[in-house]
Order: structure tokens, then sequence, then C-alpha cells
């Protein structure tokens, strides 16, 4: 049920949001979102020339009275705005307390219900070593039950694999849109490559970072054997304050190289622990962060 994943009183609130976008995409049928394409709609938007095979419904022909040329009038054409949600579900993302996985659900969860409660068209896809199940395009706030039975029944499985997952979420979804993937983002191989293919698709993408508290500040001491989550690769390491101190600087390292490197490409970035409150982020940082409003 919803109100195990979402409160109904958290739903209320959700319905006086909005996505943000800052990019005009094609749209197929009337609705919330408007582009600038050849069409019949109220706002009148520029002139271009006629070309052979062009509608001539279009055609001004008072200007054609009066210059001799045919001129096809272009409108603002409303459209739906399409949001795709990538969920990181590797191993990795099973750290933590609350686990990332579940973090990482409600949010795709609250966004998914602002977009559907809009009329927007909205898709979902567990990423790992490579895009596992898909919540294929769906539209209406009656769907919000199925959208949230799929993410709940999301489970943390496989190592991460960024570039090949984004590589098959590019191939699967050929339509322009939002994309936002929430992720921890800790990949051996990489997080460039993977980017690079929503990124050079056209997508307005806004990556979301979720670590626990514990991979930020841990909480060590002694003599220790580390090991990986998702590879079980080992390694002996002795806790002092000058490995804890580079320790973090390295952490600190990777996520503004993160930062940086949506920034350089037109993508939009935000980090979080689940140690800030769910609610806080969905209504107050990412209104920040200029995804909703």
């Amino acid at each position: 049920m919803a109100e195990s994943l979402l409160e109904p009183s958290f739903l209320t609130r959700l319905e006086q949001l909005s996505l943000v976008t800052h990019r005009i995409f094609t749209g197929r049928m009337r609705g919330e979102r408007r582009s600038k394409k050849r069409g019949i709609s109220v706002e009148f938007a520029d002139y271009r020339d006629y070309a052979p095979g062009d509608d001539l419904r279009f055609v001004d022909w008072n200007i054609f009275g009066r210059l001799d040329r045919l001129f096809l009038k272009l409108f603002l054409e409303e459209e739906d705005l399409h949001l795709y949600i990538g969920v990181d579900s590797s191993e990795s993302m099973a750290w933590g307390e609350p686990r990332k996985i579940d973090y990482a659900v409600k949010v795709a969860a609250a966004l998914g219900y602002v977009a559907l409660s809009s009329q927007e068209r909205v898709s979902v896809g567990a990423i790992s070593n490579g895009l596992g199940e898909y919540f294929p395009s769906t539209r209406g706030r009656h769907n919000m039950w199925k959208l949230f039975s799929f993410l709940q029944r999301l489970e943390p499985d496989g190592q991460t694999d960024l570039f090949e997952s984004l590589r098959q979420f590019s191939l699967r979804n050929r339509r322009k849109g939002v994309f936002i993937l929430i992720s921890d983002f800790l990949d051996p191989a990489g997080y460039e490559g993977g980017l690079r293919h929503v990124i050079g698709q056209g997508m307005e993408v806004f990556c979301l970072q979720v670590l626990s508290p514990e991979e930020v500040r841990p909480q060590l001491a002694g003599d220790l054997r580390l090991v990986d989550i998702e590879t079980a690769a080992t390694a002996d390491i002795t806790v002092s304050g000058p490995l804890m101190r580079a320790y973090q600087r390295t952490v600190q390292g990777f996520c503004d190289a993160l930062k940086g490197f949506c920034t350089e490409r037109g993508a939009s970035y935000l980090f979080t622990t689940t140690e800030v409150p769910f609610e806080d982020l969905i209504l107050n940082y990412l209104k920040v962060g200029g995804l909703v409003k």
C-alpha cells in the first residue's frame, strides 16, 4: 500500500509541487508543458519560410498578399513532460541505517507522485550491473499505486556498472525529458561514461548523490578488516587520526569531482545523506536545487 511508503498527509503536500524544467521538449499530446513547433494552439511564436510539403493551413496568407512570399506560422503548443528516474539498486545501496536504497526509493516515489499529479509521464528503472526491473511510461495520479508497488519491490543486488546501466537506459528511452539518477555513484569504473550517455542524448539530467553518515564520517577504531559489499575484496587497516582525515578528504574530493563533472556539462547535482529527514529533502533541498517548485 502507498501509505507504507509515503504518509497520506505528505502526499497532500506533494500535490502542491510541480517539476521544474529549463529546456523545451517536444511532446506528442497536449499536456502541461509547451514546446515550439508547428501546430494549432493559442499563442503565436514566430514565422519561418514555407518549404515544400508543409501544411498550407499554417501559411499566413495576409503576408503572402503583401510580400508575395509564403511564410509559415509557428505556435507554442502544449505538451507533456516525461520524467525518467534511475534508482541505484546495486549492493552498495544496502549500506547504512536507514539503508540508502530505502531512502532512494522514497525520493523516487515522491518525485514520481509529483509528476503523476501534474499529468506528466513517469518511467522508473533499477540501475545496477545493467538496467534491471523497469516501470514503463505511465501518466495519471491513479497509477501511483502501481508505481509505489514497483518501488517497494526493489532490493539491492549486483555490482555497480553505471556505464552499462545508463547505456541500456539510453537505448530504451529515445524520447527526451528530465532524467533523475538517485545513487551513491560508488562505481569503481567511474560514473563519467554512463552520465555522458544520458547527457549526450539531450536529457535534462539531475544527479542526487545519497550516502550514509557512516560513509562520510565513519566511527571506527583499532585494527580492522574491511570487506567490499559488492566484490567481497578485503583490506586490513589500522585506524588512526591521519588515516581518517585522509579518508574524509578523499570522500569530499570524490563528491566535489562529481559536482564539477555535472556542472561543466549542464547537469544539476545535489548531495545528501540519509540522516537528512526525507521530507526536508523533498520540500526544501530540492526546491533550492531547482528540481521542484
